[in-house]
């Protein structure tokens, strides 16, 4: 039976195939495809960016310029630089200047994980400036619809 009154209730929806096992969260991350891992490999825009183009994070990509912030490489004297290689089957990003020496004196790419870093300048094409303003569009409309929901139940 439904009760009358004045408020409006909320109902909150669930995603069919989303699993709480950790075994199978584990398998989907480890043989997610290309297309699903590089949004996984998104990384936060810094403060300035943030302002400047209206969005927290974006997916990173060869030519961004990234600043590590977490993990033993943010001690080191380079610690910004660009995205020399996006290696999506190992969830690792490659940056021009960081990079050990081994014995022999050859140098050899430090691999690091995409949320230890953040994005200091977008390497900007059509492609991304349309998925920016998409992004900014989409939040737009939330915070309208939130409005709405906010005004409704006050």
């Amino acid at each position: 039976k439904k009760k009358k009154n004045s408020r409006v209730t909320m109902v909150k929806t669930f995603k069919r195939k989303v699993s709480s096992s950790r075994r199978k969260a584990r398998k989907e991350h480890f043989t997610a495809p290309s297309h699903i891992r590089r949004k996984k490999m998104s990384a936060r825009l810094s403060k300035d960016m943030r302002k400047k183009y209206g969005v927290r994070s974006m997916p990173i990509r060869k030519g961004d310029e990234v600043r590590v912030l977490r993990g033993s490489l943010k001690k080191w004297p380079k610690t910004e630089g660009k995205v020399k290689t996006v290696y999506r089957l190992k969830y690792r990003i490659f940056v021009e200047g960081i990079q050990l020496e081994k014995k022999n004196g050859a140098p050899i790419q430090v691999p690091i994980h995409p949320s230890n870093v953040e994005i200091i300048n977008l390497k900007i094409d059509r492609d991304r400036k349309n998925t920016i303003d998409r992004k900014v569009a989409g939040l737009k409309l939330l915070k309208e619809k939130r409005a709405k929901e906010d005004a409704l139940l006050n």
